[in-house]
Formats: structure tokens, C-alpha cells, sequence
């Protein structure tokens, strides 16, 4: 937000007779976010007793209602951020349009959220998939695994492509223009949204710290040769712990591929105000443009996924198919005897 300001002061002051809100806005932003996410830090609480012997209630989802908190409350102090500091007589309900655009980048960041525990999370379908690869062997396991990897960057780069062209969209049509009447908001439309995907990192970043927290708890229990019973808490934990250590790597990287369409544009208006001549190129730094590399891009990592989970799979009966053979034929190494009884694998 604040190299926005730098590098078009002229347009903050002709639409702003004091420009000292915009300048404020994102420290304003994120000091609300301070408190947002204390406030949900401090709602977190367990129901279970201690002292009754029940059932273990979900680490992830006590953390997901404080993140609920959260959010909520981030969604009302962005809200009322805008209306106080961008709010301009000459586009009245410009400082709409960029409370929407917070609000995109809030629900980017808990889709991005809700992504990266689908991948990482025990209870969900592909780490339960990677673990049943595991009883095939490394290679399966590994072939599994990679293609899980290169399978997990598709929906997140479509949760940015969207976030992109709804938060520009709504940038441009807020009213502000400049002096030649060109709509020229959609560039801060994406700031703004990638403000509000960061108005809850405080919280983010909290869940961080949660997963050593519980990795060191469960090395102290090992360690300590506590009873079984204490293990299968710590475990748990631990479980959860990499799922939220992955969701901050997620969040971190979704962040920044948001602000990375602004790097661009930023740098590309440098160059052609210091060149004096406009691009006549491919210019990245169109939406549209931008979205599409990133949709190029990731459609090779999805295809190279589903070449190597089909091989992975394809693996796996082999090894199945040849571990009945062993079983149901224990000679079958001694001679070729067993040679015209195959049907599967040879």
C-alpha cells in the first residue's frame, strides 16, 4: 500500500484533499488485526474435562473456531477502515468498493486456509491415499507423494485468479478516475484486497508456532517413556500441528502471489514513466494477462500430477497382483512350471 503511494502521488492528491487516511490505512488495517486476532486467540477453549475420561475433541477444529472469530470480527474493522480513512465526496461510494475488496482477500485467506488443511490434514482424503501408497512400498509412496505435491498447487492458483480479477474489477469501478476521465482504482482494489487477506495473520502466525509447540511435546513424551495413553494425545497433536505449520506456508505464499501482481504493475509503470513510451509488449501487468501465466503455469504441474498418480496406481496393483502370485504360489521362482498359469502380472 505504501509503494502505491509512492509511486502515484499525483492521483492520491487529486482525489484526496488529505491524502493522510490513505497513508494511514494499512497501519490502521493491521493494528485492528492485532486485536482481531487476540480477540480470537482468546476465544479458544476445549470443552472437554480433564478429570472425565472421553473422547479427545479436535485440536483443528478449536483452532478453526477461533479463526471463525477471527475473521468476523476482521470483516467488521476492515469495513469500518474503509468508510473512515478512503471514504472521498468526489466517489462517495468508492470506499464501498474497497471493503469488498478487503473482503475477497479475507475469503482467499481462509480458502487458502481451508486448501491447505484438505492436502495436509489426516482426516481428509490425500494423506489417507498417500498412507495406503505407503503399504506398496517407497517407490509407490514416493510417486504418490509427489504427485499429491504438484496436484495441490491448482486450486490455490485458482483461488488467487479469482481473488485478482474480483478485486481489480471492483477497483475499477469505483469511481475514481483521473483527470482524463480513465477509471484508475483497479490497481488499488488489488492493494486493498491483498490487505484483507493479511488482516488476520496475526492469527495465522499463532497457528504457526502451534505446530512446534506440539512437536516438542511429543518428543519430551517419547522421550520420557510416558504411558501409551499420553502418546495418543501428544500424537494427535502433533498430526494437527503439521497441518497448521503447512497453513501458514499456504497463507505466506498466497499472500505474496497477491502482491505480486502489484510488484509488477508497480515496476512496469516505473519503467515506462522513465522510458516515456508505453508497452508495447506483453504487458503482465494486465489482470487478464497475469492470470493467464498463472493459469499456464500451474496446468503444468496438475497434468504431471495426474500422469504420475496414474503410475502410481498402476504401480500399486503390480505390486499387489505379485504379492498374491508369491502367496498363492511359494515355487514360483524354483522353474517356469507356474509359467502358463499368469493372468496379470508376469
Amino acid at each position: 500500500m505504501l509503494f502505491w503511494f509512492s509511486i502515484f502521488p499525483g492521483l492520491i492528491f487529486d482525489i484526496y484533499a488529505d491524502p493522510s487516511g490513505f497513508i494511514l490505512f494499512p497501519l490502521v488495517v493491521h493494528s485492528f488485526d492485532l486485536v482481531v486476532s487476540s480477540i480470537g486467540i482468546l476465544s479458544i477453549r476445549s470443552k472437554r474435562d480433564s478429570s472425565v475420561k472421553a473422547l479427545i475433541e479436535d485440536p483443528m477444529t478449536i483452532l478453526q473456531k477461533g479463526y471463525s472469530v477471527t475473521i468476523v470480527l476482521a470483516v467488521l474493522t476492515f469495513t469500518g477502515s474503509t468508510r473512515w480513512l478512503l471514504y472521498t465526496e468526489q466517489a462517495p461510494s468508492a470506499w464501498l468498493n474497497f471493503a469488498l475488496c478487503g473482503l475477497v482477500g479475507i475469503i482467499t485467506a481462509y480458502v487458502f486456509v481451508w486448501i491447505t488443511k484438505y492436502y495436509t490434514d489426516y482426516k481428509h482424503e490425500p494423506v489417507r491415499t498417500l498412507a495406503l501408497s505407503s503399504s506398496t512400498g517407497h517407490g509407490t509412496n514416493i510417486i504418490a507423494g509427489v504427485s499429491l505435491g504438484l496436484e495441490s498447487t491448482a486450486l490455490p492458483v485458482l483461488g488467487i485468479s479469482i481473488s485478482i480479477i474480483s478485486a481489480f474489477w471492483l477497483g475499477q469501478t469505483s469511481g475514481l478516475v483521473d483527470d482524463t476521465g480513465n477509471p484508475t482504482g483497479g490497481l488499488f482494489g488489488t492493494a486493498v484486497a491483498t490487505m484483507g487477506m493479511l488482516s488476520t495473520a496475526a492469527y495465522i502466525l499463532t497457528m504457526d508456532m502451534f505446530g512446534p509447540i506440539a512437536d516438542n511435546a511429543g518428543g519430551i513424551v517419547e522421550m520420557s517413556q510416558q504411558p501409551e495413553s499420553v502418546r495418543e494425545i501428544t500424537d494427535i497433536l502433533d498430526a494437527v500441528g503439521n497441518t497448521t505449520k503447512a497453513t501458514t506456508k499456504g497463507f505466506a505464499i498466497g499472500s505474496a502471489a497477491l502482491a505480486s501482481f502489484l510488484l509488477f504493475s508497480a515496476y512496469m509503470n516505473e519503467v515506462a514513466s522513465f522510458a516515456r513510451a508505453s508497452f508495447q509488449q506483453v504487458d503482465i501487468a494486465i489482470p487478464e494477462v497475469f492470470i493467464g501465466g498463472l493459469l499456464g503455469s500451474m496446468l503444468i504441474y496438475l497434468f504431471s500430477a495426474w500422469a504420475c498418480a496414474a503410475v502410481g496406481r498402476t504401480a500399486q496393483e503390480v505390486v499387489k497382483e505379485v504379492r498374491r502370485q508369491f502367496i498363492e504360489r511359494p515355487g514360483i521362482m524354483v522353474g517356469f512350471k507356474f509359467l502358463t498359469a499368469f493372468h496379470g502380472v508376469l
